[in-house]
């Protein structure tokens, strides 16, 4: 879910320009997604929807938007090593500073210092670091909790996990870095609010075709060829798509 926050309006005007993504080729398991975005989805509605309006309604803006500050100034650790690891020198070195700077003269994050001194953010993630050294997609992928994925993604997400976490400075016991993650999630639930009203048609789809659509543009960093353009990120041959995930069962499961 974290990954449609940045994008996902802008995501949303790409998609409605671009040709539709084929559903058969890119989501050859869509009866197992379709179960899985069904709970995910449930979950969300009597959970972690409520919690995130009741933040949302409670919450001054000037705090919400500290907390969301701080937050992204703490996804600059994975920023940077990610730009490291692509050799995007001008990206790491922004991230690095940012990170710095809104960490001391920011306030820990609170203030984004950095972006009013001109340092643009240059958000990466390991998946899209595989993207960029060449790895294929795979097909698409709903994970349970953590939503809209592909199959590098998911690896990627594993990798992303055990990047180093800044909240460890802060000496936090186990309590309270558990409350600090569960924040992180109300907050960025939040921030995905108002976009909801964007969603038509069959939401499993129309949230898919967003997702893949948003990540081929991050891999290419907003420039993809237009072969990528036309049919979201190619990923070769149909061998993913052998496995018998598509049956009855999953399509017929109700969660």
């Amino acid at each position: 879910m974290k990954s449609l926050v940045a994008a996902f309006g802008l995501s949303f005007v790409m998609l409605c320009a671009q040709p539709a993504i084929s559903a058969t080729e890119e989501d050859p398991w869509e009866g197992f997604n379709r179960a899985m975005f069904s709970f995910n989805d449930g979950l969300d509605s009597v959970l972690l929807k409520p919690v995130a309006e009741g933040y949302k309604a409670i919450t001054p803006t000037p705090v919400q938007k500290g907390v969301s500050n701080v937050f992204s100034n703490l996804g600059e650790i994975g920023n940077f090593s990610n730009n490291l690891l692509q050799g995007k020198w001008d990206a790491t070195a922004s991230s690095f500073f940012r990170f710095v700077i809104n960490s001391t003269a920011g306030w820990f994050g609170i203030f984004d210092v950095a972006s009013e001194m001109g340092l643009k953010r240059y958000e990466e993630d390991f998946g899209q670091t595989l993207g960029y050294w060449g790895v294929d997609s795979g097909p698409y992928l709903v994970l349970p909790f953590f939503g809209p994925s592909t199959v590098r993604d998911a690896g990627g997400l594993a990798v992303d996990y055990y990047n180093y976490d800044a909240t460890e400075e802060l000496d936090l016991n186990h309590d309270e870095r558990w409350a600090v993650r569960g924040l992180d999630i109300v907050e960025t639930r939040a921030g995905l609010l108002s976009f909801e009203g964007f969603i038509f048609g069959d939401r499993y789809s129309f949230i898919r075709d967003v997702y893949l659509q948003n990540r081929v543009n991050a891999v290419y960093d907003g420039e993809p060829p237009q072969s990528e353009t036309a049919s979201g990120d190619s990923w070769g041959d149909d061998s993913w798509g052998d496995d018998d995930w598509e049956d009855d069962d999953w399509e017929n499961e109700e969660f």
